[in-house]
């Protein structure tokens, strides 16, 4: 095996590699690893991302007395044992073994209870964690991607007439708007998705480069607020990185939001030499491991395999952070006022942070660490 470059990690984190997690070779950043018996914290990161991410966070937390864990979750990065084959299986991609990856995980650490945070799709995986093993995830932060609790199983339904089952008509109706469009979960579920990014025109640095842009605070028109209902016209109002015009790859989408070479030099949350690493990594990867994820959940096996716990809440201390110019908030409507009346029955706090759009650890870590180290002296975890 090729030796992989050194990653531009901050000084008190190091990189490791844990053999044996459910069938993978992980790798995992570490802080606050030089003592033994500190409480535990596990942070799982999103797409297009790394356990990279939390290179900003994971001093803080190591410097407030925890053992700080993040791995490169199943397809992505450095962690390898999982295959990407877009004809192959996507169990292993399963939200069911998601979770199974993290509790190998902190179990191969000798942790019988940790601390879960999770990022935009990290955020469903610590969401389950937190509802499935509550014994084991005693605390859950959920960041940019809200949860709704489970999906619910048809209930008091003896004596009603069958229904077929129907397509949902949003996808349909997106197309047949005057500006046609597509939602990109959708997108990222073809065959063509992977391909379209590790082979973008502007190739692999620019186009991560427009994609993080479009999405942060540093895009002027990121100004969201809650959408109506799940429907081609509410959903029509999302910016294009969320419902992507018709025709269009992510690739071409993000292209025209492509910031300034003074607007790139003056970036203070992600400058070029960290965003190479991100770069190198996708373009020797590609991004199908992530996107197999999307694939589980757009199949309709999602649903299918999380009506189990139907009528389950999350009842462990709870907090959701979020930036305040984050569309991910709202992205399904309903979801972020959902999760605080219902799927999680011990919500501490609910913060949306000006100055963040979805990459919230990274553009205001300062008070991403302070609202983390806060909910968990109130959880009273450690």
């Amino acid at each position: 095996m090729t030796a992989l470059p050194d990653i531009p990690l901050p000084a008190g984190i190091r990189s490791r590699y844990v053999d044996g997690i459910n069938g993978l070779r992980v790798h995992v950043l570490e802080a606050g690893f030089e003592t033994k018996g500190r409480p535990c914290v596990l942070l799982l990161h999103g797409f297009p991302e790394l356990a990279f991410s939390w290179r900003k966070v994971m001093p803080a937390l190591a410097a407030a007395g925890y053992h700080v864990i993040a791995p490169d979750q199943r397809g992505y990065g450095r962690t390898s044992g999982w295959s990407a084959d877009y004809d192959g299986d996507l169990a292993p991609f399963s939200l069911l073994n998601l979770v199974r990856d993290a509790f190998a995980l902190v179990s191969a650490f000798g942790y019988r209870q940790v601390d879960v945070v999770g990022h935009d799709f990290g955020s469903p995986v610590a969401a389950w964690c937190a509802l499935i093993r509550p014994d084991v995830f005693r605390s859950v932060t959920m960041m940019s991607a809200p949860f709704g609790g489970p999906p619910p199983l048809p209930f008091g339904t003896v004596d009603a007439p069958a229904k077929p089952a129907i397509e949902d008509p949003v996808h349909r109706d997106l197309a047949a708007l005057p500006r046609p469009r597509k939602h990109y979960q959708w997108y990222y579920s073809t065959r063509e998705a992977n391909a379209d990014m590790q082979q973008a025109p502007q190739g692999v640095h620019d186009f991560l480069r427009a994609y993080y842009h479009h999405k942060s605070a540093d895009w002027a028109d990121n100004k969201p607020y809650p959408l109506q209902s799940w429907s081609a016209q509410e959903l029509a109002k999302l910016p294009t990185y969320y419902v992507m015009d018709l025709k269009e790859t992510m690739a071409e989408t993000v292209a025209k939001e492509m910031p300034s070479p003074a607007a790139i030099a003056a970036n203070q949350w992600l400058p070029e030499g960290e965003l190479a690493y991100y770069s190198a990594e996708y373009g020797r990867t590609g991004f199908q491991g992530g996107l197999q994820w999307y694939r589980y959940g757009t199949s309709g096996t999602l649903i299918n395999e999380m009506q189990l716990f139907a009528g389950r809440s999350i009842d462990v201390p709870s907090c959701f952070i979020s930036g305040k110019q984050d569309w991910g908030t709202y992205q399904r409507p309903g979801v972020f006022e959902t999760m605080q009346a219902r799927a999680c029955t011990k919500m501490l706090g609910c913060h949306l942070v000006d100055g963040a759009g979805h990459w919230v650890q990274q553009e205001q870590p300062a008070e991403v660490s302070r609202l983390l180290l806060d909910f968990l002296a109130r959880a009273g975890t450690a």
